[in-house]
């Protein structure tokens, strides 16, 4: 069913102090309690039609869990309204009505009974939601005794028997392994078949590239935009960021340099698939390392490199113009270089960056180690570090 969403703000009073006993009421009862106004959602406009799945992104702290809440009336929102056409099934937090001291099959009823279906249902239901979640095993073992993602199995497993009309689900699908996730994909997708309309939020982008047909981005509780899902994960991971996360040095590592500077690197830019200088890529896309310099006399003999290291500082990659075969003509002034990667291999993940230029004969100019950083977002499902280019052929078994 259609959701739509106006207007939606959402404000927080914090105080500064806690009151907790009655001695504490009274001696401050003639200096009021301070509170400080947070503002968590401002101005929020999206609408979500009948059988869409709609993905909400953005960094922690940006105000999507509290809007999910919101739509599910579990808080209510201090200005604008939300008008959810249907039955709305939220599955927000892992084991919310769970009682540890239950066993699987117990918790079943109880959570059942709190997402509104009767005796009956669960009683038809039970052993269904048991073999979705894949705990016939443990259906009388007690919840305590259970890990969270067997916990996190059993209560989607029991929140999809309640047919909705929309379906709101939170980052609470990450505890669940890859297979069941798989299990819960494969029921978004007959949900959608069905009409239902499904929000999700999630940082795996590539979950949400995969089923969400239109994203809506927020940031510090801000709508930054709302559209095609591919158009805002660019938008978000090259999209313009707060000053901490710019691509200079004061968010790099810590610096370990040398050389004798007969040619300087004066500054190394990461420039992404629009052009722009980033820290942040979406895996398999390119990405140009330009390596500024400036040389204080004339320079033949000169050659540029780089390698790329892990956070930890495992070495992964090295190239430079000698063994690529790139010649390099004299160089005298200011200029720079550029080393085009046509398609990033990470899947995800940070890396280091260390640039170098030096002569043939190995006397190091100017040399930085691991100074520059950047982030890699996944776009797929592969685990894993790097991608390998590969398919699988089946050719079933002749009778």
């Amino acid at each position: 069913m259609t959701l739509k969403v106006e207007g939606l703000w959402k404000t927080f009073k914090i105080p500064h102090e806690k009151r907790n006993t009655i001695f504490e009421n009274l001696i401050s009862f003639f200096g009021p309690n301070q509170y400080e106004t947070i503002t968590v959602l401002k101005d929020i406009n999206f609408t979500a039609e009948k059988g869409t799945c709609v993905g909400i992104i953005g960094d922690n702290g940006s105000g999507k869990s509290t809007l999910l809440k919101i739509i599910a009336n579990i808080l209510r929102p201090t200005r604008g309204s939300v008008d959810a056409k249907g039955k709305v099934t939220p599955f927000l937090e892992l084991g919310v009505g769970f009682q540890p001291d239950l066993s699987a099959r117990e918790n079943i009823a109880l959570y059942a009974t709190i997402m509104g279906l009767s005796n009956r249902e669960i009683k038809d239901k039970i052993d269904e939601v048991i073999g979705f979640a894949g705990l016939q095993k443990f259906e009388d073992t007690k919840l305590k005794n259970l890990s969270s993602g067997m916990q996190v199995r059993l209560a989607f497993s029991t929140a999809i028997q309640t047919e909705p009309d929309i379906l709101l689900v939170d980052e609470a699908l990450a505890v669940g392994d890859r297979e069941f996730q798989q299990k819960c994909y494969d029921v978004f997708d007959q949900y959608k078949k069905k009409g239902v309309t499904i929000l999700l939020v999630s940082h795996d982008l590539g979950a949400i590239r995969r089923f969400c047909d239109r994203t809506l981005l927020l940031n510090q509780g801000r709508q930054v935009a709302f559209g095609e899902t591919d158009a805002i994960i660019d938008n978000y991971v090259y999209g313009d960021r707060e000053p901490e996360d710019a691509p200079s040095g004061e968010n790099e590592t810590k610096q370990t340099r040398w050389g004798n500077r007969a040619v300087t690197i004066t500054d190394v830019k990461l420039i992404d698939k629009f052009g722009k200088e980033s820290m942040r890529f979406r895996s398999f896309d390119p990405m140009t390392i330009r390596i500024c310099y400036n040389a204080i006399k004339m320079i033949s003999d000169i050659v540029f490199g780089i390698a790329l290291y892990s956070e930890e500082g495992n070495y992964l990659y090295g190239t430079n113009t000698e063994l690529k075969k790139t010649f390099v003509g004299p160089v005298v002034g200011e200029g720079y270089i550029d080393l085009d990667i046509e398609r990033i291999p990470m899947i995800a993940g940070r890396y280091l960056l260390t640039v170098a230029v030096q002569s043939r004969n190995n006397e190091h100019y100017d040399w930085i180690d691991k100074k520059y950083s950047f982030d890699v977002t996944p776009t797929g499902r592969d685990p894993g570090v790097f991608d390998v280019p590969c398919k699988w052929v089946f050719s079933p078994t002749q009778f």
